[in-house]
């Protein structure tokens, strides 16, 4: 008589393997929704915490079919295999940020100057839903920041201002750093929007009916020597640019400040750097804010060599 030995079967595995391809598949279509359409913040980092979370399950799961592999010979082992894998990338990312908050102090506003902080023109604003934080940097919140960047300065530069000005535009540019307000300039304009309408070169200039041309063309006359060449800053000194960016990556947002402060023949570059949404930066604002000061640092050593 002909005896068969029947294996058992792993549910624990069976099930494993569905539950880490949800986990999967809930990352996959969230992160995307974030980075490029319309998923807020808080929605994203909720919906990140429930894939982790059936994902924990799915590991879980994944290790009691092994169990049973190993004891009784039970059916499941590429079905743990699979679990494992398809769970193992919203678990990183979670543990990844779990890390980055623990290392990193509880701040979302960073910057390089704390005796004289850069102020907003136009305070960031945003519905933090289930992310509450307090409305304004507390006094603690800037200590935190001195413990744990004590080198967390602002750079001077030789040069004037309009030289470092043009510098700090095209690294802004570079950096991916998108303008909206400035301060401390006279008809300057912010970054073009997309599809936005163009501006005029004269602001008004729409409205304002073109007069005849004199038959006689004036000649045009050589500016006199003692008369003051043209600038399109304001004279007080100090230049205000604010804009927003995101990471590359999940696309979290950030607005930037940088302020420009000229002081005999040199020029004071400070930045601020606040998360849009949270409480926590997880350290990325001061890593933004380094990323800056570095290139500008490249740039105004590229300008002094020329």
């Amino acid at each position: 008589m002909t005896v068969r030995f029947v294996r058992p079967v792993s549910h624990a595995a069976y099930l494993s393997r569905y539950l880490g391809f949800a986990a999967l598949l809930l990352f996959v279509i969230a992160a995307p929704l974030h980075r490029f359409g319309p998923l807020t913040t808080p929605d994203f980092v909720a919906l990140t915490l429930i894939s982790a979370g059936i994902a924990a399950i799915a590991l879980v799961l994944a290790l009691i079919g092994l169990q049973r592999l190993w004891s009784v010979g039970a059916k499941g082992g590429l079905w743990c295999l699979y679990a494992l894998l398809l769970s193992a990338v919203p678990l990183a990312v979670v543990g990844y940020a779990a890390f980055l908050y623990w290392q990193n102090p509880k701040i979302y506003d960073v910057t390089t100057d704390t005796t004289d902080i850069p102020s907003w023109l136009s305070v960031p604003t945003a519905n933090q839903q289930w992310l509450p934080r307090s409305a304004a940097v507390s006094p603690v919140e800037r200590s935190a920041q001195l413990e744990a960047y004590p080198g967390f300065l602002g750079h001077r530069y030789e040069g004037a201002i309009d030289r470092v000005y043009a510098a700090a535009r095209k690294v802004a540019k570079a950096q991916h750093i998108r303008i909206l307000h400035t301060d401390g300039l006279i008809g300057a304009l912010p970054d073009a929007q997309p599809g936005a309408p163009k501006q005029d070169v004269q602001e008004g200039a729409a409205d304002t009916p073109v007069e005849d041309l004199p038959s006689v063309i004036p000649v045009p006359l050589a500016r006199p020597a003692e008369a003051p060449a043209p600038t399109f800053f304001n004279g007080s000194g100090t230049v205000l640019m604010q804009g927003d960016t995101r990471t590359l990556i999940l696309g979290a947002r950030f607005d930037v400040l940088i302020r420009l402060r000229e002081d005999t023949e040199t020029t004071l570059v400070d930045v601020r750097v606040a998360s849009r949404f949270g409480p926590h930066d997880l350290g990325m604002a001061k890593k933004i804010a380094d990323s800056y000061l570095d290139a500008l640092d490249a740039q105004m050593q590229g300008l002094n060599d020329n």
